[in-house]
């Protein structure tokens, strides 16, 4: 959550007691934007789906525990042992000519409701697990943070199966308070701030900018926003001659005054891809990032 981590710290510690900056600038790259609960509770729906579907995180004859818990308190499970778990109901590991036709049908299914690529699911799982394991344990007092009650999920062979079926959870008022107090983003920072994330990031949905911008709008403060995206469909690192233009783009910002445009940005990108780095320029100046609320996933309340 390094995003989140240093907007929330812009937000906090950001400006001291005469209002003057702590930090020049910010460049925020593939960011988790959107705050603790919004950014985390795709991973609850994926859970009940998952286990509508594999019954296998618990099989039937283990102890039985909410979804959003994670993990019971004292599991030894490891992430090979889930990886395991996945691989066997799905075939998510395997090529997809390896896979048996129930494997590949129950594939469809899960990341056609919750909406991410095949690729990313065993990710996606640990998250929900042992994340959710220690979020709920070791900061909320063993009280969840998310619900599902009332959602209809959509998107699989049978929604109407699915729906009827699936595991259905509430959110404990305080839970949800506390999760937001630690990571939730009001957009309360004047600080330029330039983001920068790839269309088809698999990982952390591109999504959560329009969650940030709309913070920062709130807020009265998206003049100090930039927002940046590239074609690109990865999440930990984009092309490099991207990541000199932004900064670049930044500093010209913090020290002239300049605040850059999102035109601006790919062609300092293209002046240094020529002359300094490999990897090329992917930026789509033209991009408008959808709202949160109708891409993310298949749930309608």
């Amino acid at each position: 959550m390094g995003g989140n981590v240093a907007a929330k710290a812009m937000e906090l510690y950001g400006t001291d007691e005469a209002g003057r900056h702590r930090y020049d600038g910010a460049l925020l790259t593939s960011g988790v934007l959107g705050g603790g609960a919004q950014a985390y509770q795709f991973r609850a729906d994926l859970r009940a789906v998952y286990q509508y579907y594999c019954a296998n995180h618990p099989y039937p004859g283990e102890r039985q525990y909410p979804l959003w818990e994670g993990l019971p308190e004292g599991s030894d499970m490891t992430p090979e042992a889930l990886n395991a778990r996945v691989d066997a109901c799905t075939g998510a590991g395997l090529p997809a000519e390896q896979r048996t036709l129930v494997q590949q049908q129950t594939l469809n299914n899960i990341v056609d409701v919750v909406r991410i690529p095949p690729s990313t699911l065993k990710a996606h799982m640990r998250w929900s697990t042992f994340l959710f394991q220690d979020m709920v344990e070791q900061r909320l007092d063993g009280a969840s943070p998310f619900s599902n009650r009332g959602v209809r999920y959509r998107g699989s062979s049978n929604d109407d199966a699915l729906n009827a079926g699936i595991s259905r959870f509430d959110e404990d008022a305080r839970a949800v308070q506390k999760l937001g107090e630690d990571a939730g983003l009001t957009g309360m920072t004047d600080i330029p701030t330039v983001t920068m994330h790839a269309i088809d990031d698999p990982i952390i949905f591109v999504e959560n900018e329009w969650l940030y911008r709309r913070a920062r709008e709130d807020s009265g403060t998206a003049d100090s926003l930039v927002q940046i995206y590239t074609d690109e469909a990865v999440h930990s690192k984009l092309s490099t001659p991207q990541y000199a233009a932004a900064l670049e783009a930044l500093d010209r910002w913090v020290e002239h005054d300049r605040k850059p445009t999102p035109e601006a940005i790919a062609r300092y990108c293209e002046t240094r891809e020529a002359s300094v780095y490999d990897g090329g320029c992917h930026f789509d100046t033209d991009y408008e990032v959808a709202d949160w609320r109708a891409r993310v996933y298949a749930r309608q309340p």
